[in-house]
């Protein structure tokens, strides 16, 4: 308390928190404002016969406005997309690996590529969005969309876009004027906004005796467990030491001291479980509109809940940690930086054999950290499953909230840390997950 009270007492840090805020109510206000010529309970209905299914993950990150078929529908994932594929885009295209050396004008020149790239994804999405919703029913055979034809996919092409467009700028507008990562905390404020209903559900099924009542006390620990594994495994570093040569410039000396090279065991974040619960929820999402044999065979073997769901996600996470982290983190480049400033490993080469330690450190890093992603992804998982528990308890639910939240307390302990010596929390430090 007494760091909030810190934080309170700092009038610009009080300013960005006030902002953040506001633009988080304006974010959750935009979710219930329906798009037009939707029928909200038959569209409801079907959200609800089709929660394990990719329409159930989407609505989840948008917090809830694919549901309600909000002006906010899309959400953010057409920026995150988006955003994915310029970097990818960069190891492949050298104009845009030319950009990213630019420094700062660069990096404008690529946010300004993912703009337009997000408005293409939001046609082309909100376009096959309006058309599949024309052909679908609710569960009693009530038409979702009233009025079907090329106005409303015209129409709601544009609305989904707009919204779209509105909430990348609210994005760009916190993290630059605010608190945290804009980006992060819109996700990070759907998620949690699905919290208490979640809460409010398990009562329910507690009192139904759905869920045991001596199970609730190992579910609460469970829960805090998690946590405390997601906070040590997103804080926790490999310091690889780094000493200086000294160089004599005209009469001064430079160089000698000492320093670290930070390499965080999970580098990819929370990119390889949603790419992979993205992958892996296609062939339930496909079997509820083909109703072939072998393609509703195929769609139930690869349903939550199977062994060969969990040993598919598992794979698609570690592979998507060991893809991203090597677009991420390039050895060949620091070691030829380290050389470049006087620096080296003690014991190691400077050059070719830095890259080669590093890369050697950074595979082991990767492997540990897969193995946490999975634990964690999976794990919840299996317990809602086996226990009918509520997916907002899911383990790449918890891995973003839980991160978001350390981005944002580094955030706002690095601005106490400018005024005073102390920090958010009197006892400990946050490390970040940069």
């Amino acid at each position: 308390m007494s760091g909030l009270q810190s934080a309170a007492n700092i009038p610009e840090l009080r300013r960005r928190v006030l902002f953040t805020l506001i633009m988080l109510a304006v974010y959750r206000m935009g979710v219930q404002i329906p798009t037009p010529g939707i029928n909200g309970e038959a569209l409801s209905a079907f959200f609800e016969q089709n929660a394990s299914t990719l329409f159930g993950m989407f609505n989840m990150f948008s917090g809830g406005a694919l549901e309600n078929f909000s002006i906010f529908a899309l959400g953010i994932m057409p920026y995150i997309s988006a955003s994915i594929i310029i970097q990818l885009m960069t190891v492949v295209v050298p104009q845009l690996e030319a950009l990213k050396k630019e420094g700062p004008a660069g990096n404008r020149k690529i946010t300004q590529y993912t703009r337009y790239g997000t408005v293409v994804l939001s046609i082309i999405q909100g376009t096959f969005i309006a058309t599949g919703l024309e052909s679908m029913t609710g569960p009693g055979g009530a038409a979702i969309v009233l009025n079907p034809g090329i106005q409303f996919k015209l129409m709601t092409m544009l609305t989904l876009t707009s919204g779209t467009a509105f909430i990348m700028w609210l994005g760009e507008q916190m993290t630059e004027r605010g608190i945290g990562n804009g980006i992060s905390l819109i996700i990070f404020a759907g998620i949690v906004a699905r919290g208490p209903a979640a809460i409010v559900n398990s009562i329910q099924l507690i009192k139904a005796g759905e869920i045991a009542l001596f199970f609730v006390p190992f579910l609460v620990l469970f829960m805090f467990f998690i946590v405390a594994v997601i906070v040590f495994f997103e804080t926790a570093q490999r310091r690889i030491p780094i000493q200086y040569a000294k160089r004599v410039v005209g009469r001064k000396v430079y160089g000698g001291q000492s320093s670290h090279l930070p390499l965080k065991i999970n580098i990819s974040g929370v990119i390889p479980p949603i790419f992979a619960s993205s992958i892996m929820m296609f062939p339930a999402t496909i079997g509820s509109f083909i109703q072939i044999d072998w393609v509703q065979k195929v769609s139930a073997a690869m349903s939550p809940g199977t062994v060969y769901y969990y040993i598919c996600y598992v794979a698609m996470i570690v592979f998507f940690c060991f893809f991203y982290t090597a677009v991420q983190f390039k050895p060949d480049d620091v070691a030829e930086n380290l050389k470049k400033n006087g620096g080296f490993i003690p014991g190691i080469r400077p050059g070719k054999r830095t890259a080669e330690f590093l890369d050697k450190v950074l595979t082991r890093l990767t492997v540990v950290g897969s193995i946490y992603l999975s634990a964690v992804c999976v794990l919840p998982t299996i317990l809602i499953g086996q226990f009918n528990i509520p997916f907002f308890f899911g383990g790449t639910a918890l891995l973003i909230v839980v991160g978001v939240g350390i981005d944002t307390i580094s955030q706002i302990e690095s601005h106490l840390h400018m005024r005073n010596y102390e920090g958010f929390m009197k006892q400990g430090r946050i490390k970040g997950r940069r």
